[in-house]
C-alpha cells in the first residue's frame, strides 16, 4: 500500500485541522475586544482580561489534555474539549457590561481549557498514522487550522456582532463550536497496536521489533534537549506574539493614514497558517534545527526592518512575514518533540514544551506594551525581538537529538486503539 492510500490517516489529519479551525477563536479576540470597548464601554485592559486568562489556561491545559489523551485516547479528550468550548462560549453570552466575571470564567477558564484539550489531542494521533519522515508535513497541516482560523472567524464574528450583538454572538459561536468539534472529534483515533505506516518496511519478525525508546515526561525533563527546545520555542513565540498582539497599533503609528489594519491582521493570519504548512514540509527535508535556524534568522531580519515599514504594501509584507515565521515555530517544535522523545507520550511531552508558548506570549505582549508606554514607540521592542531571535538561532546550533536508545519489544496481535 502506498503512502497516498492511507485514507484513515488523512481523515484523522483533516479532522484535527477542522477542530483547530474552531479553537482558533483566540486569534479573533481582537474583534470581540473592540466591540466590548465600543459597545459596553470597557477599557482596553478590561477587554483583554478574558483573552489573557484564556492564553494562560490554554498553555497549562495543554499538559493536562496531553496527558489525558495519551492515557484514554484523543477522541474522548477532544470531545470533552468540544463540550467545554460550547459551554464556555454560551456562559460568556450571559455576561453583562457591568460584570465580566461570566466571560472570564466562560471564555477564559472553560473555553481556555477546551483549547488545551482540543489542541493537544489533534496532532499526536495524526502523526502516528504516517512514517517518521512525514511528521513535519502532517503536523504542519493539523496546526495550520489554528493559525488560519481568524481568516474566517474575524469576518464571521464581525458580521455576527453587527447583526446580533455581543451576547448572541457568543451564543451562536458556542453552539457552532459544540457541534463541530464534537463531530470531528469522533474521527480522532490512534492506529491499532503493531500498525506499520504505509511506506515503512515490514518488520522481519512477526513477534519482535526494534524501536526507539519512547520517553515519558519524567525522562524527558531530565534531558538538556528539553530545556533547549523550551527556550527556543519561547523566544520564537515572544517575537511573533509581540507583533500579533499589537499589530493594529503598530500599523497606525507607522502609517497614520492607513485604513487597512484589519487587512493586515488577516494577512498575518494567512501567513501564520502558510508558515506552518511550509515549515512542516521543509523541516522534513532539511532537518528540524536547520529549519529553526532559518526561521529565527528570517524573523530577526523582519523585526529589524519592521520600523521602516511605513507604507501599506510594506506593512502587508511585514505582517505576512511575521505571521509565517511565528507559525513555522508551531509546526517545527511539535515535530521535533516527537522526533526526540517518540509519539507514545507525545501529548504530555509536547504539552510541557508548549508551556514556553504561554510564557513567550505573556512577556512578548507585556514588554511591547511597557516599552511603548515609556517611549511612545515600538522601535525598541523590535530591537529586543531581534536579540531574542538571534538567541534562538544560536541555540539551534547546539541542540542535538538525545542519544538513540533502541529497545526490542513484543508486537501483539493488531488491536484497534481509540
Amino acid at each position: 500500500m502506498s503512502e497516498g492510500s492511507n485514507a484513515r490517516g488523512w481523515v484523522v489529519t483533516f479532522s484535527g485541522t477542522a477542530i483547530n479551525l474552531c479553537l482558533g477563536v483566540l486569534y479573533a479576540w481582537s474583534v470581540i475586544g473592540k466591540a466590548l470597548t465600543k459597545e459596553w464601554g470597557w477599557t482596553a485592559a478590561q477587554a483583554n482580561v478574558p483573552y489573557a486568562v484564556a492564553c494562560g489556561v490554554f498553555a497549562v491545559m495543554m499538559v493536562v489534555g496531553g496527558r489525558l489523551q495519551d492515557k484514554v485516547g484523543p477522541r474522548w479528550v477532544a470531545t470533552a474539549g468540544g463540550v467545554m468550548a460550547g459551554i464556555g462560549m454560551i456562559m460568556s453570552s450571559f455576561a453583562t457590561k457591568e460584570s465580566m466575571m461570566l466571560m472570564v470564567v466562560g471564555f477564559g477558564i472553560i473555553a481556555g481549557t477546551a483549547m488545551g484539550f482540543g489542541y493537544s489531542s489533534a496532532t499526536p494521533p495524526a502523526v502516528k498514522w504516517f512514517p517518521p519522515h512525514r511528521k513535519g508535513q502532517i503536523t504542519g497541516l493539523v496546526v495550520a487550522g489554528y493559525g488560519c482560523a481568524s481568516v474566517y472567524l474575524s469576518p464571521l464574528t464581525t458580521s455576527l456582532l453587527k447583526n446580533y450583538g455581543i451576547n448572541q454572538t457568543f451564543m451562536i459561536l458556542g453552539i457552532f463550536f459544540l457541534v463541530a468539534i464534537c463531530l470531528f472529534a469522533q474521527n480522532l483515533k490512534n492506529p491499532p497496536v503493531g500498525y506499520i505506516p504505509p511506506g515503512m518496511p515490514a518488520v522481519s519478525s512477526p513477534k519482535h521489533q526494534a524501536a526507539r525508546h519512547e520517553y515519558d515526561w519524567h525522562e524527558m525533563v531530565k534531558t538538556p534537549q528539553f530545556y533547549l527546545l523550551w527556550l527556543m520555542f519561547c523566544f520564537g513565540s515572544f517575537a511573533g506574539l509581540m507583533v500579533i498582539g499589537s499589530l493594529a497599533k503598530m500599523a497606525a503609528q507607522q502609517n497614520p493614514a492607513t485604513t487597512l489594519a484589519p487587512i493586515f491582521v488577516a494577512i498575518l493570519a494567512a501567513g501564520n497558517a502558510g508558515g506552518r504548512i511550509v515549515a512542516g514540509f521543509v523541516s522534513d527535508k532539511l532537518g528540524r534545527m536547520r529549519t529553526v535556524l532559518l526561521i529565527a534568522l528570517g524573523q530577526a531580519v523582519i523585526m529589524y526592518l519592521f520600523h521602516f515599514f511605513t507604507s501599506d504594501i510594506l506593512l502587508a509584507l511585514g505582517s505576512a512575514g511575521v505571521g509565517a515565521c511565528y507559525g513555522a515555530n508551531l509546526a517545527v517544535f511539535p515535530s521535533t518533540t516527537f522526533d526526540y522523545y517518540g509519539t507514545k507520550n507525545g501529548g504530555v511531552n509536547y504539552g510541557l514544551v508548549f508551556t514556553s508558548w504561554g510564557v513567550g506570549g505573556i512577556f512578548g505582549g507585556m514588554v511591547a506594551g511597557k516599552i511603548f508606554d515609556m517611549t511612545k514607540s515600538y522601535n525598541t521592542s523590535f530591537m529586543v525581538a531581534v536579540v531574542i531571535c538571534l538567541l534562538q538561532a544560536g541555540l539551534s546550533f547546539i541542540t542535538k537529538p538525545p542519544q538513540t536508545i533502541l529497545v526490542t519489544k513484543d508486537i501483539p496481535a493488531a488491536k484497534a486503539a481509540d
